[in-house]
């Protein structure tokens, strides 16, 4: 299965200017290094670097709740827009490992956090899921149906990592990040989009058993797992036809794109895809050396550390994409205000 094998399907932001107004971000104190996998499975410090580029991952304490990791992110996000939780009209989280089928981690995130009567609900796209999310709020606001929207991603991945396992037990780590969307205050805001899923490949990447139900395979937690390969094309491919797609979509060039912030999987991946796309890694938000890959949390933890250490400034165009189990894609344009 290829990507190109689908069309891409792109479009403009339409309605209420919307933008991001406040971020956040969380990782668990605890940290694994290449140097502590050695002591866990037959791997290398040199052979992860090479492979992955991550050098050590962020870890939950067993037992942790994902709700506990979005809970920190979603308050610092809420911080720094300037508002109080009982201001939000909806909140929205992504993650791709929830605490049970139900409640919804948003639901117990608007009590804890003091937000009574917002809409909560949680959204599964996998790793492309915070664009899903974004995507969501957008529209929302976008359409009048809301002012105020707290897009969260979280995950606490490791539970569902098998520490013998070094295909996949080497990439995963534990965070969440967290926006306020609200009405553009200056400029456009969001400019484009592009979604899509394929789901010929749902068997690339998966945890536990697909064909009976993930929970059905047996006792405790599913291993997460995946076909490496096949998905390493799929991500080049479909991250570049993403970024040309936005960029035609808002009458711009990737030439106009002047910071991307990819879903962090594979620092090899993100490379090739640059490269290809024209972008010099000086354009590139990648943090993956320090997180691993933490499926929807990657983006916006990347995106709140490029923020902080002053790489946006009022104007700038900003590119998240993201890619998934699905197999997802999600990609969105953004003026930053």
């Amino acid at each position: 299965m290829r990507s190109n094998a689908v069309p891409l399907r792109a479009f403009k932001s339409q309605g209420v200017p919307v933008g991001i107004t406040g971020l956040g971000a969380y990782a668990p104190e605890k940290v694994y290094s290449n140097a502590d996998l050695e002591k866990l499975m037959d791997t290398s410090d040199q052979w992860i670097r090479e492979r992955t580029g991550i050098v050590r991952r962020h870890v939950a304490e067993p037992g942790t709740p994902t709700f506990a990791v979005a809970v920190p992110a979603a308050r610092q996000a809420l911080e720094r827009a300037g508002l109080r939780a009982d201001e939000l009209d909806m909140i929205i989280v992504a993650t791709s490992t929830p605490d049970g089928p139900f409640p919804s981690i948003a639901c117990r995130l608007q009590n804890e956090l003091g937000a009574p009567g917002a809409a909560a609900f949680d959204l599964l796209a996998a790793c492309s899921g915070f664009v899903y999310a974004l995507s969501s709020a957008q529209t929302f606001i976008a359409a009048g149906r809301a002012q105020r929207v707290l897009v969260v991603g979280a995950e606490v991945l490791t539970r569902m990592v098998d520490w013998s396992y070094r295909t996949t037990a080497v990439v995963f780590g534990d965070g969440a990040g967290a926006a306020v969307l609200e009405p553009a205050r200056h400029g456009p805001g969001f400019l484009s989009w592009c979604l899509g899923a394929d789901g010929r490949g749902f068997d690339q990447i998966t945890a536990g058993n697909v064909a009976c139900g993930a929970y059905a395979a047996g006792e405790g937690s599913p291993v997460i797992d995946m076909k490496g390969s096949d998905v390493f094309r799929f991500a080049v491919d479909i991250l570049i036809r993403q970024a040309y797609a936005c960029a035609e979509e808002a009458g711009l060039s990737v030439d106009d794109i002047d910071l991307w912030v990819p879903h962090q999987a594979n620092r090899r991946i993100i490379e090739a895809a640059a490269e290809r796309i024209g972008l010099p890694m000086e354009r590139v938000a990648c943090n993956i050396d320090e997180y691993g890959n933490t499926s929807t949390a990657s983006i916006p933890l990347a995106l709140e550390e490029a923020v902080r250490q002053g790489r946006l400034k009022a104007g700038d165009t900003v590119l998240m994409a993201g890619f998934g189990s699905g197999l997802t894609w999600g990609a969105c344009l953004l003026e930053w205000e």
